[in-house]
């Protein structure tokens, strides 16, 4: 008799809009739909955005990928999400403002506040991280410093995901790789931390009770079911936030292997059975989706950001002519650095456009061009701004190096993913093979997969990645050029303790 193929879905809960998707259990995509919200900016700095919102689009799109299929074939959903966003719930479950989000930076006061209450050490020690305007526990502390009336009605503190999972389920609950980002939990215990909530005199009862990431957590009540078209009694995993989802999809759950996500932001996650702590605080350390296991990540601030920064300023030549060929400028733009030669003839290039939090934690530091002559084109820059990325995505490598995590498989996502040039400099620069994955679905093909964990329809994550994450493309290190790269990786790193005190004066003026 044959086996019925069943479903998995994975749902993705995005800043800008949540993307569905259906797949087999071979990991395939069989449908998928995307809904956009709005994000509000009431104050400079600041960006919110509706709860309500992620759940109506979470209806919206499993609603389109249940359609017309056999819904009786669906073992299980798992869902990804934006990390760190605040959502507050009153007694009625009501909820009491608009989310806070992960980019909002209004807390700058609460992390100095929540640094001295704990102590840098220990809250390092506690959530191997510092105290960062990003997370969810400086946020907690603003409303309840700013918005008293409000924090007086809290009852349930939930994060994007959670939020719709509990309207699906009728559950409280989060996972261990979301937790970790609030800065509440106990890293190494994988619970939350009694210590860090007494002295932020945050209520243990508000929060969520912790799961592992391919746990289940509750199962799809006749209400949802109804709106959705997801049988009742489907059960929804733990889940898992963005970047731990994404390892997942990429197959990244085992020591040794790591990716690197060239988007607006540069990131260099790696796996590790042990959990390793960095004392400055340069890397964050995360639970992962893995049970028992943990995430470390560096993060670039300007990585994609800086070559869009570049197109939208410097290339409309380029955006016309790609126009004209139904072609996108980044194609073009490739093409045109590939003219120059590694090290661009002696020019390096900052990515400094936003600051920087891996290795440096420095919220002064801005970008610039560094050798710089009349010699120099504009495919010269180009180039720079590729190998400067590369060069900061290579400095969290090395931060991981320091603290004992070591890769031999790295694999490239996101838009600068794509980019054979962009590859080619991350296999030289970092001396090992960068390959893609067939999947372009990432952490909504991750969230499916700990959703087929949790219905049984795999025996493990790791087994399950083996079997359904498949190598696309595979870019082999060259040690000629990776010895070039290297004379001027070793001057890159030269230039930022060179200008530290310049940009300190230059933020001063």
């Amino acid at each position: 008799m044959e086996a019925i193929m069943r479903y998995l879905i994975g749902i993705d809960l995005g800043t800008s809009g949540t993307k569905t998707v259906l797949f087999d259990e071979d990991g395939n995509t069989l449908k998928s739909h995307t809904v956009e919200y709005p994000m509000q900016q009431p104050k400079n700095g600041w960006a919110e955005q509706d709860p309500e919102d992620w759940y109506r689009a979470s209806v919206e799109t499993l609603k389109a990928v249940t359609d017309g299929i056999d819904a009786s074939k669906i073992a299980g959903i798992g869902i990804s999400g934006q990390m760190h966003s605040l959502v507050l719930l009153d007694e009625n479950n009501e909820v009491i403002r608009p989310a806070i989000l992960w980019c909002d930076g209004r807390t700058a006061k609460e992390c100095e506040e929540i640094t001295e209450l704990i102590g840098r050490e220990r809250l390092i020690e506690i959530t191997a991280n510092p105290a960062l305007t990003g997370f969810t526990a400086s946020k907690i502390l603003w409303v309840k410093n700013n918005e008293p009336e409000n924090y007086a009605r809290v009852r349930h503190i939930l994060l994007a995901k959670d939020y719709v999972r509990f309207r699906l389920t009728g559950e409280y609950a989060t996972d261990v790789s979301d937790a970790s980002g609030m800065q509440l939990l106990d890293i190494a215990n994988r619970c939350w931390s009694d210590e860090v909530l007494e002295k932020l005199d945050i209520k243990k009862e508000y929060l969520a009770k912790v799961y592992e990431s391919a746990e289940v957590t509750g199962y799809v009540t006749a209400g949802a079911s109804k709106l959705t078209g997801v049988p009742e009694g489907t059960p929804v995993a733990g889940g898992a936030g963005d970047n731990a989802a994404a390892a997942v999809g990429t197959g990244v759950v085992e020591d040794g292997k790591a990716f690197t996500t060239i988007g607006t932001s540069g990131v260099v996650f790696a796996h590790t059975k042990e959990m390793h702590i960095d004392p400055k605080g340069r890397v964050h350390t995360f639970c992962c989706a893995v049970p028992g296991e943990w995430h470390v990540m560096g993060v670039t601030l300007a990585a994609g950001l800086s070559l869009k920064w570049f197109r939208d300023n410097l290339c409309k030549d380029e955006i016309a002519v790609a126009e004209t060929m139904g072609a996108d400028p980044y194609y073009l733009m490739d093409k045109e650095a590939e003219q120059s030669p590694i090290g661009c003839n002696k020019l390096l290039y900052m990515p400094y456009l936003m600051a920087e939090r891996t290795p440096h934690l420095d919220p002064d530091c801005r970008g610039g061009f560094v050798g710089l002559s009349a010699m120099h084109t504009k495919r010269d820059m180009l180039r720079a701004v590729m190998e400067g990325v590369v060069y900061s995505l290579r400095d969290c490598c090395e931060v991981l190096k320091e603290m004992g995590v070591t890769s031999e498989d790295m694999a490239a996502c996101g838009g600068g993913g794509s980019s054979p040039l962009w590859r080619s400099m991350l296999a030289d620069t970092f001396g090992m093979k960068v390959k893609t994955v067939t999947s372009k679905e990432g952490p909504a093909l991750g969230a499916a997969i700990l959703a087929g964990v949790c219905a049984g329809v795999y025996p493990s994550v790791q087994e399950a990645c083996r079997s359904v994450v498949k190598t696309k493309t595979e870019q082999a290190p060259n040690a000629a050029n990776g010895a070039e790269y290297e004379k001027y990786y070793d001057i890159y790193r030269q230039l930022y303790p060179a200008l530290k005190d310049t940009y300190i004066d230059l933020a001063k003026i």
